[in-house]
């Protein structure tokens, strides 16, 4: 009954988000540098006519970068998308999309007015049937070609300067595989030569928006293939588990009976194939992954390299990381130390926050775990674990906010790797967002975690949050000018208290306090920070 279901779905369902539009992957707009396609609503460019965005021209970070990446000119990615595109839609209001035909991210309705918090939930506290239901999806998500996305098979010097487009259709599942593979690929430098400390999505102060981002689409994409608006992902909680619970042919996959390095026959992901798992091969023909199909999913849960990755991650070494004050910091990148990103993501120690590449901490530590198609940066989305492990590092990227409250000013403005200053757009995703957007507390983004939530006190604390940080910001100012008014005020009672002495030894009169004229119904206080 459920693959029929998918069938069905699979014939009346069609997609709608991704990488470079379809509509813009022609020698036209590549030449023009222009992606502004009409919405299907008023057939306007960015639905002008409705008032829901116009073309307009991008506007780059001019903000300095670190010194990771010494050259200028050589990577399509370099001031994401200029290299194919110097004009998009630009959304008014709640408006999104690469035509502004879509709502941002927490908010629904014809018009984008009305506010939508939905809810994700531990894998395992789905009931059978939402479990089944969310497997179902992966599936026809794997088998659904994107009607509105295609990915680009060439660099845009192989595509003569947009003369000669290069792109291929490919389906939903794929399309985020080939995103989180085009976001962390190698430049390719020309001959064999090609320059590997470079990466859009990891390493760097953007790795938490950036993956936060990939899930809201991915996200969304589910919901529309599959009409479902209620959708989101699931999340696996790894913390101090013994080994790959979900790795069974009741979730994800359990292992081969005969091969350890495969998936069970039992469970259809053994069907599927991956994709840009073949950098090397890559890079040597200076070509970029094609998505042509390159294997099964690999995953050997627990037999991987014990001296890096010894276990998977304990509930200690993640409180220790959230007690980390500073999101970023030193060089903002692999090597930083006393960063919470830098140690969630895993390259430094989850017990000192001390950088040691050689060895895998939380995030990382579970991607080497997995053994297999996982554990190689480029082509890890390729196992639907994935999306799980991400749901719940997202989580304790949102936990971190919760409790620091860090203003925007906390992400780096400047000085960071390529692509992760606070203003720079996120590689490769149109519509363009960029990193400081997507920096803040998950309910403004519409979704929230079930172990997170605290209704009552959440509610009282959202409504005081923006006073009491804005307070604590001018805290020496307050107090400053509570002691100055202290002294007017002490000041003003004397010499009031002086006037009236005088005043009754040269007048019987007895004098007022208050004069009728003063009108007390007209004052007003504000704080305005």
């Amino acid at each position: 009954m459920l693959l029929f279901a998918m069938g069905f779905l699979l014939i009346i369902l069609q997609p709608s988000t991704g990488q470079f539009p379809r509509a813009c992957a022609n020698t036209q707009s590549l030449l023009r540098k222009e992606c502004c396609p009409p919405w299907d609503g008023d057939r306007s460019p960015c639905g002008e006519l409705s008032s829901r965005g116009s073309c307009q021209n991008i506007l780059l970070s001019q903000a300095p970068l670190g010194p990771q990446f010494p050259f200028s000119g050589v990577d399509d990615r370099e001031d994401w998308p200029s290299t194919f595109y110097n004009r998009t839609c630009k959304c008014e209001g709640n408006f999104m999309g690469f035509n502004c035909g879509e709502c941002k991210f927490g908010f629904s309705g014809p018009n984008c007015t009305e506010r939508r918090l939905r809810t994700r939930r531990n894998i395992f506290q789905l009931t059978t049937k939402e479990k089944d239901k969310f497997l179902a999806y992966l599936n026809l998500a794997k088998n659904t070609p994107s009607k509105d996305y295609v990915i680009a098979t060439g660099t845009y010097t192989q595509m003569n300067n947009g003369s000669n487009p290069m792109f291929r259709n490919i389906n939903v599942y794929d399309l985020f595989v080939w995103m989180h593979y085009y976001a962390s690929r190698d430049t390719l430098l020309g001959g064999s030569n090609v320059w590997r400390d470079i990466d859009f999505a990891h390493e760097a102060p953007g790795f938490l928006p950036w993956h936060r981002v990939f899930l809201l689409m991915w996200e969304r994409e589910i919901q529309k293939i599959t009409g479902d608006e209620n959708f989101t992902i699931p999340y696996w909680d790894w913390r101090d588990a013994e080994d790959c619970v979900v790795c069974t042919d009741e979730y994800m996959g359990g292992r081969h009976p005969t091969n350890p390095n495969l998936l069970s026959p039992a469970s259809f992901f053994s069907s599927w194939q991956v994709i840009c798992t073949r950098s090397e091969e890559y890079n040597s023909q200076q070509a970029l992954c094609n998505a042509t199909s390159e294997g099964p999913i690999l995953r050997n849960p627990g037999n991987n390299d014990k001296s890096r990755t010894p276990r998977l991650p304990s509930s200690a070494e993640v409180e220790f990381c959230l007690s980390l004050t500073q999101y970023e910091s030193g060089s903002m990148d692999k090597m930083a130390n006393y960063s919470f990103r830098n140690t969630l993501e895993g390259f430094a120690d989850p017990r000192t926050a001390i950088s040691n590449i050689s060895q895998s901490g939380l995030h990382n530590a579970l991607h080497i775990y997995m053994n297999g198609s996982m554990s190689q940066v480029q082509g890890s989305a390729n196992d639907p674990v994935f999306v799980l492990h991400h749901a719940f590092v997202d989580s304790i990227f949102e936990r971190w906010l919760r409790r620091h409250r860090p203003m925007l000013e906390v992400y780096p403005a400047a000085n960071a790797p390529i692509g992760h200053n606070r203003e720079n757009y996120m590689v490769p995703f149109i519509p363009l967002y960029r990193n400081g957007e997507f920096f803040k507390p998950s309910r403004e983004l519409g979704y929230d975690y079930e172990y997170l939530q605290e209704p009552a006190l959440d509610s009282f604390q959202e409504f005081l949050t923006p006073y009491l940080e804005q307070a604590r910001q001018i805290w020496a100012w307050l107090v400053g000018a509570a002691v100055i008014g202290g002294i007017v005020t002490a000041v003003l009672t004397g010499l009031i208290l002086t006037c009236r002495k005088k005043r009754r030894g040269t007048s019987s009169e007895i004098q007022p306090l208050l004069t009728e004229s003063e009108d007390y119904n007209n004052i007003s206080y504000q704080s305005n920070f």
